[in-house]
C-alpha cells in the first residue's frame, strides 16, 4: 500500500495542456472554475497505488480499523463497481461503530436508489447511533433535511461547554509535487485517518454565544509519551443565518498564534519553528432538536459543512511508505499562505464534515456534552477543564516550549 513515487519527467505533453470539459456549457466559468479543489481533483495523480482488489480486501479484513475505513472511502473515491455492496457488508460486519457509521456516510456520498435502500435497511440497527446515522443520511438523500430518533438525553451543567460534538471529517489532500504548479498528488483521508494524523476535532458551542462564537478543539492522541493528548484549539467568530426554522447557516473565521514546525510534524522541533498567526475558515449548517433544550435554547443535534485549509507535508520522507507508516500522530501540520512560512504550505486540504450528538457511554441516553475538551470558552488550553487557562491567551500545546523561544 505504498504511496506513489512520481517521475515528473514522464508526464506527457497532453497532460500538461489545459483540458476541456463539457461543464463549460453549464454557465459562467468564473463560477464553475472557482473551486480550487475541484480543479485539482480532475488533474492530480492518485498517490495510493494499491490495486482495486487490495483496496476491497483491506476494507473488510485489515487489522487496523483506520485502514479498513480508509479503504472503504478509497473504493468509493475510485468509482468502482460494487461499492454499495462493499459498504453494506462493512456496516453489517465491522466491529467498530465509527467504521460502521462512516461507511453509511460513504453510502450517502454515492447516492441513488440502491444506496438509499441500503441506508434504510440499517435504521433499526442494534446500535442506536448507527441506526440514527442511517435514518439521518437517508432523510438527507430524500429531503435534504436530517431526521432524528426520539431517545432521551442528558447534559452536565458544570461543563465548560453546553455541547461537545465530535466531527467526522473526510478530506482530499492535494500535495504540490514540484515548484512548477503543474504536478499535484492526491491523498484521500477518511475520518479516522485524518483524526490519527491531524487530531480529532470537536465543535464546542455555548447556547448564549453560538451564533457568533465557537470553539473547535482538536485532541491528538499518541503524540506524548505520558499519554496526555496534544491539544490545539481554534476560536472561531462569525455570523449565523436563521432564515430556516430550526437550522442555522454559518460562516466563521479563526486566527491564532501557533508554531509552524519546520519538520512538518506537530511538536517536532528538530528543525526549528516559527511562531505565526494561522487562519482558518469554516462554513455549513446546524440543525436543532426542539425536544432537547440546553441553555434555554433547542440544542444543536447535528452539524454539516465544508472545510478548506492549507498544510505542510514533508513528502520526501513519505515516498515508498505505507499508509500505516505515514498516518501516525502529528505527521502533518496545518498552515496558512499569508505568513513568512507560507511558501512551505504545499498541501491543499478540502472536504466535508458531519457531526451529531451520540450516546458515548452506552446507557441509552444521548450525551450532550460529555466529551473531554481541553479548552476555555476563549479556546485557551485548559488541561484540567476548569475553564481557567493554563497560560492566558495560549491556544496551542506548549510542551515544546515554543512560546518562550
Amino acid at each position: 500500500m505504498a504511496l506513489e513515487s512520481v517521475d515528473l519527467g514522464q508526464v506527457s505533453g497532453a497532460e500538461a495542456q489545459a483540458p476541456v470539459w463539457d461543464h463549460y456549457l453549464q454557465g459562467d466559468p468564473a463560477r464553475l472554475n472557482s473551486d480550487f479543489g475541484e480543479f485539482l481533483k480532475r488533474t492530480a495523480i492518485r498517490l495510493d497505488v494499491r490495486t482495486d482488489d487490495q483496496v476491497a480486501q483491506e476494507a473488510l479484513n485489515h487489522r487496523d480499523p483506520m485502514i479498513r475505513e480508509q479503504s472503504l472511502f478509497q473504493y468509493v473515491d475510485r468509482g468502482l463497481p460494487g461499492a454499495v455492496d462493499l459498504l453494506t457488508e462493512a456496516v453489517k460486519t465491522d466491529s467498530v461503530r465509527e467504521v460502521r457509521w462512516n461507511a453509511l456516510w460513504a453510502l450517502e456520498k454515492i447516492g441513488g436508489p440502491r444506496a438509499l435502500k441500503a441506508l434504510q435497511s440499517f435504521i433499526n440497527d442494534d446500535d442506536a447511533d448507527v441506526g440514527e446515522w442511517a435514518r439521518l443520511f437517508a432523510s438527507e438523500l430524500t429531503t435534504g433535511v436530517p431526521s432524528f430518533d426520539s431517545r432521551s438525553w442528558k447534559q452536565d451543567p458544570d461543563r465548560t461547554f453546553d455541547e461537545t460534538i465530535l466531527l467526522n471529517i473526510d478530506v482530499d489532500v492535494y500535495v504540490r509535487l514540484d515548484d512548477t504548479g503543474r504536478h499535484w498528488g492526491k491523498i484521500s483521508l477518511a475520518p479516522q485517518g485524518l483524526a490519527r494524523s491531524y487530531g480529532q476535532a470537536h465543535a464546542c458551542p455555548n447556547s448564549a454565544t453560538r451564533d457568533s462564537q465557537l470553539v473547535i478543539s482538536k485532541n491528538l492522541a499518541g503524540l506524548h509519551d505520558d499519554g496526555t493528548p496534544h491539544v490545539e484549539n481554534f476560536l472561531f467568530r462569525g455570523v449565523t443565518n436563521h432564515a430556516s426554522a430550526g437550522r442555522g447557516s454559518f460562516f466563521f473565521e479563526s486566527r491564532g498564534l501557533r508554531p509552524i514546525f519546520l519538520s512538518g510534524q506537530a511538536d517536532n522541533d528538530s528543525l526549528g519553528h516559527r511562531n505565526e498567526m494561522v487562519s482558518a475558515k469554516r462554513s455549513g449548517e446546524w440543525t436543532t432538536d426542539p425536544l432537547m433544550e440546553v441553555g434555554g435554547k433547542p440544542a444543536i443535534r447535528y452539524v454539516r459543512g465544508s472545510v478548506q485549509t492549507w498544510g505542510y507535508i514533508n513528502f520526501e520522507t513519505m515516498r515508498g511508505s505505507s499508509l500505516e507508516e505515514i498516518l501516525f500522530p502529528g505527521n502533518s501540520i496545518l498552515g496558512t499562505l499569508d505568513t513568512p512560512t507560507g511558501p512551505m504550505a504545499n498541501a491543499y486540504i478540502t472536504g466535508t464534515f458531519k457531526g451529531k450528538l451520540v450516546d458515548w457511554d452506552g446507557d441509552g441516553k444521548i450525551d450532550v456534552n460529555s466529551l473531554d475538551i481541553y479548552s476555555t470558552h476563549d479556546a485557551e488550553v485548559d488541561m484540567n477543564q476548569d475553564n481557567i487557562a493554563d497560560e492566558p491567551g495560549v491556544q496551542f500545546c506548549t510542551r515544546t516550549g515554543w512560546m518562550n523561544s
